[in-house]
């Protein structure tokens, strides 16, 4: 089975039905299939609580526990810390890198922090 991850700005960009949407709601379609870092769960949450209130939260939330929660453990932090370093990553995005080579997954972005490394699908953002 080929595993796959949106990030949270795919994620967002699903919830605001952004021009990139197209390219990520295939993949959002196979939850529960969908490997879910934590990580992704808060930034995904505390945007959304920002932008829609608590209960648009609420239901988000409860959409990406229904996927394969990932979280961070040992081998993940050390993977993480390494690729902070090697690929100068922002700390929340080593950790969803850390975990998408973990599981040998594609993680889908519009992040431009994530452009041109293996195992990744970049569309840039559009402007909408």
């Amino acid at each position: 089975m080929n595993l796959d991850i949106l990030d949270s700005s795919a994620w967002c960009e699903c919830l605001d039905d952004g021009p990139n949407t197209p390219n990520f709601s295939p993949i959002l379609l196979k939850l529960p299939e969908l490997i879910v870092p934590t990580i992704v769960i808060t930034e995904v949450r505390k945007i959304a609580l920002q932008k829609r209130g608590h209960a648009k939260a609420d239901e988000v939330t409860l959409s990406m526990r229904s996927g394969i929660v990932v979280g961070i453990d040992e081998e993940i932090a050390v993977a993480a810390a390494d690729l902070f370093i090697k690929h100068k990553l922002p700390l929340a995005d080593s950790v969803i890198y850390a975990i998408t080579l973990a599981h040998k997954a594609t993680l889908w972005t519009q992040d431009k922090d994530f452009e041109g490394l293996p195992h990744v699908r970049y569309f840039p953002k559009v402007k909408s």
